[in-house]
């Protein structure tokens, strides 16, 4: 459909507007542009790339996202478009009165923008406005954003860049921008695109078109904000619904609450009632007992008169007892005194027979005790137990009897190495067991003087032993022997009548070591008695 060319009557009314010679709206040269506007930029009165009218944009920052700079004051809409108090519409040549841009809609400004923004680049160079140049290499979702105040302030301020874009905007528009040239609006059209078109192409009426725009896009506004407030109604209304709701549910719990309560009071009272009885009948228990208390501390009072009595004459006979005891221990004392003579003069002539014993064998001392021959000399030897060995065991296993043995003269401690040590501190390896019970034994060595052996399980000696402490024996079992067996060959290699005290918690150890007058104690004693040094 032919298209004819947008009036306006900024355009030098000498210039004729032709009909559009094909039927997609471009000029002779397919430029997009009515052939009768079609010339060049020095008949315009514009220098190539430059706007004709004031109020331009001196320049548009790169397509980076900057902000434009040097823009034309903005109009009521915000952007340049139709400011209250621009230059007039008509031609200074023609004498008529100027006319104010119309106030437009916040939804035509935007469109009138996007229009501009999404045809600007199929301009050529040389018909782009100088401030539009960078706007128009801008990405299409950011030209419209960013150069809106340059593009508004060109349309507005020159009329040639107007109606460029309009020619391209009513080609892409079809049927519906030639309707708008006619100045009609269809009725199923939207009203802000006919009044975005209306202001760019401007045909007789355009004021009119986009007041009636204006109109529309105020009603739509204003059904879309009473439908806002029904929608609001609907739900208050629904919300208060299920608030009655709430509350009937709320009102039934209360009620059946208030019954419960009620039964529970109910219950309460008859509770009362029986407790008032109950407390009825204690009172008068209670007048009965303190009656039956007071008839009872009578009886107290004369029983601790006769207890006194009774403490009175204990007390005497007590007195004459301590005098009597007074006397026994003077007598007790004299008779000690006596024993005590006669025990120093037996202990004397016992030391002077030993020492005239010793004197006449010719005893001398000995570098070598015997347990030191039992790993070697004794290894493969069996010895019955002496005659008279049983009488040196003692069948206990007080911890506190280590203290008493130890202190005999003489004695030889003999320790179950691994049995006292697993028992003992098990979470340690064996090595820090070994090491942690030598140097424990080693102290009580230094403290009683007596003579120590532990005896470790083991097919020949550790290697990397630290020192033994001095007065220590340690002593592991030979291959094919258990530190039981050698324990108890220990035990056999001492003469008759020195104390041997054999700690291990093995039954059979104890049982064996017994029955060769050996004293067995166990195992705690000893973690004990190292506890405590």
């Amino acid at each position: 459909m032919p298209l004819t060319e947008p009036h306006d009557d900024r355009l030098p009314q000498e210039e004729p507007v032709d009909a559009v010679r094909d039927a997609g709206g471009l000029g002779s040269d397919g430029s997009g542009l009515p052939a009768a506007i079609e010339p060049g930029p020095e008949a315009a009165g514009v220098e190539p790339g430059h706007a004709a009218a004031e109020g331009g944009v001196a320049d548009v920052p790169a397509g980076d996202g900057s902000t434009l700079e040097g823009s034309a004051p903005e109009g009521p809409a915000g952007d340049g478009l139709a400011p209250e108090g621009s230059a007039p519409e008509g031609s200074a040549d023609d004498g008529s009165t100027p006319e104010p841009e119309p106030v437009l809609p916040e939804p035509v400004r935007q469109r009138i923008v996007a229009l501009t923004a999404a045809v600007l680049p199929g301009l050529p160079a040389d018909e782009v406005p100088v401030p539009l140049r960078r706007v128009a290499k801008f990405a299409p979702n950011r030209r419209a954003r960013l150069g809106a105040p340059a593009i508004a302030a060109q349309l507005t301020g020159d009329p040639l860049f107007r109606q460029r874009i309009t020619a391209r905007v009513l080609a892409d528009t079809g049927d519906l921008g030639a309707a708008v040239l006619e100045g009609t609006a269809p009725a199923a059209a939207d009203p802000v695109e006919v009044a975005a078109l209306a202001y760019l192409a401007r045909p007789r009426g355009w004021r009119e078109l986009i007041e009636a725009s204006g109109a529309a896009v105020r009603a739509e506004a204003d059904s879309a904000v009473v439908a806002e407030l029904v929608r609001e109604a609907e739900q208050r209304a629904t919300r208060a619904e299920h608030d009655r709701a709430v509350a009937r549910v709320e009102a039934e719990k209360l009620r059946d609450e208030l019954a419960r309560v009620r039964e529970e009071l109910g219950q309460l009272r008859e509770e009362s009632r029986q407790l008032g009885r109950s407390l009825r009948e204690t009172q008068a228990r209670e007048r009965k007992a303190n009656e039956l208390l007071a008839t009872e501390r009578g009886r107290a009072a004369r029983a601790a008169a006769d207890a006194d009595a009774e403490l009175r004459r204990v007390r005497a006979r007590l007195a004459e007892a301590e005098a009597a005891a007074g006397i026994a221990r003077a007598s007790a004392k004299e008779a000690r005194s006596v024993d005590d003579a006669r025990l120093w003069l037996l202990l004397e002539t016992i030391g002077q027979a030993a020492v005239g014993l010793r004197r006449e064998l010719a005893l001398d001392p000995v570098d070598k005790l015997p347990a030191d021959f039992v790993a070697d000399a004794f290894a493969d030897q069996t010895a019955a137990p002496a005659a008279g060995a049983a009488t040196r065991a003692r069948d206990t296993d007080d911890p506190a009897r280590l203290d008493q043995l130890l202190a005999l003269p003489r004695a030889h401690l003999v320790v179950d190495g691994y049995n006292v040590t697993k028992r003992g501190f098990g979470e340690m390896s064996l090595e820090q067991q070994r090491k942690r019970l030598i140097t424990g034994l080693g102290g009580i060595a230094a403290q009683t003087g007596d003579e120590v052996t532990v005896v470790f399980d083991g097919a020949e000696r550790m290697h990397g032993l630290p020192p033994s402490p001095r007065g220590v024996r340690v002593l592991f079992s030979h291959k094919g022997e258990t530190a039981d067996e050698l324990i108890r060959r220990l035990v056999r290699a001492e003469p008759p009548g020195r104390p041997v005290v054999v700690v291990s918690s093995d039954r059979e150890v104890a049982d064996g070591v017994r029955r060769h007058g050996a004293y067995p104690l166990g195992a705690d004693s000893l973690l004990r008695r190292l506890a405590r040094s």
